[in-house]
């Protein structure tokens, strides 16, 4: 589980409580079918605001750059947009993905599977400036601190995570002032926002106003208690970093309205996909249409660069009749009443570094598909 609250609110129940709902009506997350753009249409990003978001008059807005280093800068949106200009493509992913299936469940948002997005994102690289300000001996790690501020965990805070001297340093980090060739909107943290490939998205500041260089390490509430994998409420756990290896699909077929359930004819169904880590590229997709008896591999299509999705694509040959979905082939002989039957379409992930990971869809006799689960 991974922790929400240093109160450890949690619900044992399946029910979604009206604190999560008020939450779920303030964010939002991916449309599944917006999987087929290699980059996600800004209003379809997923999105998630803590506080409230910042009322910011771009003239008057300063980015200061202090703490233990050889000299402090204070800088105008205008002096970093005239900076040199790096624009990447960059998968991010909300740490709380999935979390409405836990059991027990942190009360938080309360995300399905669909908490993801990926975006151009254009800025200037973080380490140049850094560099000018000059980190003197002793420096351990660079905080970001951004303008929203409110209570969480009883503690009234600004928003702010820390990075270690060296992961802040690395030349793929920005200071982004846009988002797929647009100035960032006021909810994806106009003027100024972190953004760091292969993290998780609570890394990724938004509404910058100070970076602070210190000789210790940060514990401010969003770095510690919060955002740490942990199996009991008794121990703090290790901290979430970069992104676990992670697919989801387009849904095939139609939508029924209200469960989300889907409707698909049989024979040939072509289905689509993404997947992505924080710890190297996508080299194979795997997928199972038979329970995990047996695998195949998915076709790669376009590589989304070092810190983008990977997009696949699985031909599912659909047979009712005997409740399975055979890869590669057409059964013969479906009556016009078929037999019950259950399917499930797995997926196995294999990425550069690591061990491979398993993600499951299951579908009901009436090729109905649920939202997807691990498995």
């Amino acid at each position: 589980m991974v922790k929400a609250e240093s109160t450890h609110r949690v619900s044992t129940g399946p029910d979604v409580s009206l604190d999560e709902l008020q939450l779920a009506v303030r964010n939002h997350s991916l449309p599944l079918e917006a999987l087929r753009y290699p980059i996600t249409p800004i209003g379809l990003h997923y999105l998630l605001t803590h506080f409230d978001i910042p009322q910011v008059d771009a003239s008057r807005w300063r980015l200061a750059i202090s703490g233990h280093v050889r000299r402090s800068i204070t800088l105008t949106l205008d002096d970093i947009q005239r900076r040199p200009a790096v624009t990447r493509a960059v998968t991010m992913e909300c740490a709380g993905n999935g979390r409405a299936n836990l059991s027990p469940r942190p009360l938080s948002q309360p995300w399905l599977f669909e908490a993801v997005g990926t975006a151009e994102w254009t800025g200037t690289p973080l380490r140049s400036l850094l560099g000018e300000a000059g980190p003197l001996d002793g420096a351990v790690e660079v905080v970001f601190t951004g303008l929203d501020r409110g209570v969480q965990g009883g503690i009234e805070q600004h928003y702010e995570r820390s990075l270690g001297l060296a992961e802040a340093t690395r030349d793929e980090i920005l200071l982004a002032y846009a988002i797929n060739g647009q100035p960032l909107p006021p909810q994806h943290g106009f003027p100024l926002r972190l953004v760091v490939p292969g993290w998780y998205g609570m890394t990724h500041v938004k509404w910058l106003r100070s970076i602070t260089v210190v000789t210790r390490p940060f514990r401010g509430y969003q770095q510690e208690p919060a955002y740490h994998v942990t199996s009991t409420w008794d121990e703090l756990g290790e901290p979430v970093t970069r992104m676990q290896p992670r697919s989801l699909m387009v849904p095939p077929g139609i939508p029924d309205f209200l469960p989300r359930t889907r409707r698909l004819g049989l024979g040939t169904c072509v289905l689509d996909g993404r997947a992505w880590s924080g710890r190297g590229r996508i080299v194979r997709v795997e997928v199972s249409t038979d329970g995990g008896e047996s695998w195949a591999d998915a076709q790669l299509g376009d590589d989304g660069g070092d810190f983008a999705w990977q997009s696949w694509r699985h031909t599912w040959n659909v047979d009712k009749q005997r409740g399975t979905a055979h890869q590669g082939r057409r059964r013969s002989g479906v009556g016009a009443h078929p037999a019950p039957g259950r399917w499930s379409l797995s997926l196995r992930l294999r990425w550069k570094r690591g061990s491979p990971a398993r993600l499951c869809w299951s579908t009901s006799p009436d090729t109905r598909l649920s939202s997807p689960k691990p498995s």
